[in-house]
């Protein structure tokens, strides 16, 4: 169908903005898919040369790790879950992964709030998706009399290279990694790009 015809009809190939939340609706789809696979990979191990990358906030409420870990990643850090982690836990109910790595030769937990996770992907497919992460993290409801010190997060960082490949060293930031834009998804309509 050409354009000339969909003007003649009073359609116009311009999709207006949607006043319904279509892109959280697919970020939370992709939320789905993640959590997915780090089940899968929980209950199967990761098959072939699949392996996952992980960036989190660390600045995040509810993110526990080391605290050396912590002092040198304040605000972001990407790990690999591929030959040398255990324990991959997903707990659906308090909305947290939860997995055994080595940092330096030292095995260390770190259990990570959903909401703090910023980026999965799996290189082997080049599968790369990123989430939201807003710059202030929830306010939680504070009993009366409880001092309280805002966290201030850093802007979020790219996603690029693993901090722990393997379970063994550390690297805050990397070059190269694709990242897949919802806007890559939506329909435009005919006639319009994409």
């Amino acid at each position: 169908m050409s354009d000339d015809h969909d003007e003649e009809n009073g359609f116009d190939a311009a999709i207006p903005d949607s006043l319904m939340p279509y892109d959280s609706w697919i970020e939370d789809s992709y939320r789905h898919v993640m959590l997915r696979a780090l089940d899968y990979a929980a209950a199967h191990g990761l098959p072939g040369d699949h392996h996952f990358y992980l960036t989190f906030r660390t600045d995040w409420p509810g993110v526990e790790m080391p605290d050396r870990l912590r002092a040198q990643y304040p605000h972001e850090i990407t790990i690999v879950l591929q030959h040398q982690f255990w324990d991959l836990k997903v707990d659906r109910t308090r909305q947290i992964v939860s997995v055994g790595l080595s940092f330096g030769g030292v095995p260390s937990t770190l259990v990570i709030p959903v909401a703090a996770i910023s980026a999965f992907a799996d290189p082997h497919i080049r599968l790369a998706l990123r989430f939201s992460v807003p710059e202030q993290p929830p306010v939680a409801a504070v009993p009366e009399g409880e001092n309280v010190v805002p966290v201030m997060p850093a802007a979020a960082a790219q996603v690029d290279a693993p901090a722990a490949q393997e379970g063994e060293g550390e690297k805050d930031r990397g070059e190269g990694s694709q990242v897949v834009s919802l806007a890559a998804f939506r329909k435009r309509g005919p006639g319009g790009p994409g």
